[in-house]
């Protein structure tokens, strides 16, 4: 019994070692008020429609594909026009532009 006991608890602190605690985590919701900016973070937004006190586009498709921006860097805005590559390999980020399309029948 004592052995399980030792080997069950040094399992767990295997495993543990290797998680992320919640609080590193970016929240995925946030409610309004809650959110508050990393050190060094600043606006994502730098040229499109920086008037308006948010930026929102709606779209219809009836059938085919659209390719959407999500890196606000895309000289077609709201559509991708793969500037988010040459931000990619510049900053080692990963970020790519939102595919949509008609679910075929």
């Amino acid at each position: 019994m004592k052995y399980c006991v030792a080997a069950a608890s040094l399992l767990l602190a295997q495993s543990s070692a290797f998680t992320v605690s919640p609080a590193a985590r970016p929240a995925t919701q946030l409610a309004a008020g809650d959110y508050e900016p990393l050190e060094g973070e600043s606006k994502i937004n730098l040229k499109i429609d920086l008037e308006s006190e948010k930026v929102a586009t709606m779209d219809e498709i009836e059938k085919g594909k659209k390719v959407y921006c999500r890196c606000w860097l895309s000289g077609t805005f709201p559509l991708c026009d793969g500037t988010h590559m040459k931000h990619n390999a510049a900053t080692g980020d990963n970020v790519g532009p939102l595919i949509v399309s008609v679910k075929k029948d």
